[in-house]
């Protein structure tokens, strides 16, 4: 080897050795505790604000610079939830001015410096996308504190979208252009999923939860040859459905009063369809859900509707020994009349009620929406409608008049 070519290699080798010691210097150079809105291109953005019971107003607020421990999310859609309808129509919470929205996905535009990897330890970068949880509980919260898997119990549940205005943040919920996820959050990459199914995920969320709770009672009545009635077949008791087929079941019964979302429910993996209207009250029903089930009424039956009424009729379409969830009622619905004799003690039918879901239950749900279009569910099929922000009142009147399933709005 000449000493020409000598040269040249040592050359490139300081050059290199230059380049490495840039690269640690910039690593072990202090962080700014604080990045600006100005990399993102964005200094201001909208959101849809419920200002009074039935009133959206879409604003315009400044966009503050996010702090170490937070992300700044650029919303790309987010469903429109029953429990956003009864926010909207009555403000049963008291958050009133707020911007709704928890079913929510976006891209990443902005990371803190302290953030490198989401909830469960996956990298997260600018470009990523992204779905949202609940917030951290209070550490004085008695029932997380001793049962973090009951932590959706505690009276200081937070999610997005059901948050209080802030006076320096006003992006606390997806009906907006942009999202602050918070110090405390869990969030989740969800790269290999359609925006739509990433919009599905919060909702999943909350049916993976059921079916834990309902299998939590042990016995063998959810199986390969239960027979299990849904009743009610909104979003929610769409994906109940969803999810008990992915699981295995293969005696599905959905009961609801609209022929589209009965049919939706038998593409979906319901095996019978009743269509409660046809009946001339809830023994008739009852009756039929028996000549379905060898005369002895379902092994277990999902409330998914949120009418009170329709839990009391729910007892009647159980066999002896059989159990209920409990899903539908995320607000007050008001109460109904059972006889405790005949519709629990003489049965000794098994009740539980499911309420939200837990953070770790977000994988589960991702996987179970894969699975599910993997089987040849069209769960994506549950969205109907797409809206603007501009177009969110548009959004909620369709909601309102059951004139679809799953409504979206697009930011």
């Amino acid at each position: 080897m000449d000493a020409s070519k000598i040269a040249e290699i040592v050359r490139e080798t300081l050059r290199n050795q230059k380049l490495l010691e840039e690269e640690s210097e910039a690593a072990s150079s202090p962080s700014t505790s604080v990045s600006s809105p100005v990399s993102s291109g964005a200094k201001s953005g909208r959101a849809a604000v419920l200002v009074e019971p039935r009133r959206l107003e879409i604003r315009e607020f400044p966009l503050r610079a996010i702090g170490p421990d937070e992300i700044l999310v650029k919303v790309e859609a987010c469903g429109v939830c029953g429990t956003d309808v009864h926010c909207y129509k009555s403000d049963p919470f008291g958050l009133a001015p707020n911007v709704l929205g928890h079913e929510g996905t976006g891209e990443v535009i902005e990371i803190g410096a302290d953030v490198a990897m989401d909830s469960v330890g996956k990298p997260v970068k600018v470009g990523d996308k992204i779905v949202t949880s609940l917030l951290e509980v209070s550490p004085d919260c008695l029932i997380a504190k001793y049962n973090p898997a009951k932590s959706n119990l505690s009276d200081d549940l937070k999610v997005y979208g059901l948050l209080p205005d802030e006076p320096n943040n006003h992006f606390n919920g997806y009906f907006a252009e942009y999202l602050i996820i918070r110090p405390g959050s869990s969030f989740f990459v969800v790269n290999d999923m359609s925006v739509d199914l990433r919009c599905l995920i919060e909702p999943a969320a909350v049916v993976c939860h059921a079916l834990e709770r309902a299998k939590s009672c042990g016995g063998n009545r959810l199986n390969f040859r239960s027979r299990i009635v849904v009743q009610g077949c909104g979003p929610i008791g769409l994906l109940m459905i969803a999810v008990l087929r992915t699981h295995g079941v293969n005696n599905i019964i959905a009961l609801d009063g609209n022929p589209n979302r009965l049919e939706m429910a038998r593409s979906l993996g319901a095996d019978e369809t009743i269509n409660y209207k046809e009946y001339a009250g809830v023994d008739e029903i009852a009756e039929k859900v028996k000549s379905l089930t060898k005369g002895l009424g379902a092994h277990w039956g999902f409330q998914v509707t949120g009418v009170p009424v329709a839990h009391a009729n729910l007892y009647k379409m159980i066999r002896r020994g059989g159990g209920i969830c409990e899903v539908g009622h995320f607000v007050d619905g008001g109460e109904c009349a059972i006889n405790p004799h005949r519709d629990i003690c003489s049965k000794e039918i098994t009740l539980v009620g499911s309420w939200v879901y837990n953070s770790f239950e977000y994988p589960n749900a991702y996987h179970f929406l894969q699975r599910a279009e993997r089987i040849g569910l069209p769960v994506s099929s549950i969205i109907t409608h797409k809206f603007p922000l501009d177009q969110i009142d548009e959004a909620f009147q369709v909601n309102l008049r059951q004139e679809g399933v799953k409504v979206v709005v697009e930011a």
